[in-house]
């Protein structure tokens, strides 16, 4: 596989982990705590996406160091928030679980480009 179809997937990847997260946000109850944790988890799992796409598009070896970092802060904050919908109880647990190894996932394959490109 190339890198250019490696990119390519992982896009789709990431949009799709993206598009399942706030799907799955539509269906937890709405409260004062799920307010705030659907806000976060909101927030980085479609920032995991966005800052993927900017990293396939940096114009240098540091930009995309740049946006790769994000990406694996991203998706680690995924990590967290998930575990705390699973912690406080709410959202289906099929779909929490795939989620949680989705972002556990694309975590650890971020982490590894991070790595290849460190300074």
């Amino acid at each position: 596989m190339t890198n250019e179809e490696f990119n390519e997937n992982f896009r789709k990847r990431t949009r799709n982990f993206a598009v399942r997260t706030l799907k799955f946000l539509e269906t937890v109850p709405y409260n004062t705590g799920t307010k705030i944790t659907s806000f976060q988890l909101g927030k980085a799992a479609t920032s995991v996406g966005a800052n993927f796409r900017a990293f396939c598009r940096g114009r240098s070896k540091n930009e995309k160091y740049s946006k790769i970092c994000i990406v694996v802060e991203e998706a680690d904050e995924c990590v967290y928030w998930l575990d705390i919908f699973d912690g406080i109880g709410y959202g289906e647990k099929n779909e929490l679980a795939w989620l949680s190894n989705e972002a556990l996932e694309i975590l650890k394959v971020t982490a590894k480009i991070k790595s290849s490109l460190a300074p």
